[in-house]
């Protein structure tokens, strides 16, 4: 429909259109750090080294045909090792190339890497409840605070959906992917935001596939209080925002 049509173009491979365009890696400029920094004296939890024992379902074509969003979950807790693993699988460095650029899990446009990943804590074993976040460079956790009533803020932030309560009550992990768009700006100028919605695809997507070969469930969550997340998180909201939220807990027998 008409009213739809500009927003439709975004949609649309375009890039022709940018060429004349003079992106800052053209002119010379620095390219952003593809990692966010922290405080040198900040609580580092050093995770198992990844392991495919946690796997109970190898087979790739399982994973694919049995994934299905899941809102339901067992008061079961998720191991340390398995949320190693799925760290790994959504945001571990596998590599570096001849350029220095890091390779990882998942697919990225130009390896900019815009995301970040935070973790709400809520039933791990071994982990305290409270905020994290992951350190892919040495697959660390970054320990950032507790958070009082820090499953009423999960319904708070995803903003009482009907199903979202069973998230607080049962899931063990929320997941919240933040980007800082820069990095792909960068490269790509005005194209690079079509390009980070892709690339978090990617990431979520590797969330739900690791999750259902250990057991567990995931489900992507696209509605939520943006201003509460980005609040709770301590981001600017303009530089670096949530973008994405994921939820995972064992699956109900």
């Amino acid at each position: 429909m008409a009213r739809y049509e500009q927003e439709r173009q975004f949609l649309k491979s375009n890039f022709h259109e940018f060429k004349h365009i003079k992106t800052d890696k053209i002119k010379g400029v620095a390219q952003p750090p593809i990692v966010k920094s922290y405080h040198p004296d900040s609580p580092i939890i050093d995770l198992p080294e990844v392991s495919r024992d946690v796997v109970r379902k190898e087979n790739i074509f399982d994973c694919i045909d049995q994934r299905r969003s899941t809102r339901f979950y067992s008061a079961e807790t998720l191991s340390l090792d398995e949320l190693s693993y799925l760290l790994w699988a959504t945001q571990g460095i596998t590599g570096m190339n001849p350029n220095g650029l890091t390779l990882r899990t998942v697919p990225c446009s130009g390896a900019t890497h815009t995301f970040e990943t935070y973790l709400l804590i809520m039933r791990v074993e071994g982990v305290k409840q409270g905020i994290y976040r992951y350190l892919p460079a040495g697959h660390k956790l970054l320990f950032m605070f507790e958070l009082e009533q820090i499953e009423q803020k999960v319904d708070a932030i995803t903003l009482d959906q009907p199903f979202v309560p069973n998230f607080a009550k049962k899931a063990a992990v929320l997941f919240a992917w933040s980007t800082t768009p820069y990095r792909s700006e960068w490269k790509y100028d005005i194209s690079a935001h079509k390009k980070i919605l892709i690339d978090v695809g990617h990431v979520c997507q590797n969330l739900y596939l690791s999750s259902e070969s250990i057991g567990a469930g995931a489900c992507a969550i696209g509605i939520y209080d943006q201003k509460l997340i980005d609040e709770v998180l301590g981001l600017d909201g303009e530089e670096e925002f949530v973008i994405y939220l994921g939820a995972v807990g064992k699956k109900r027998e």
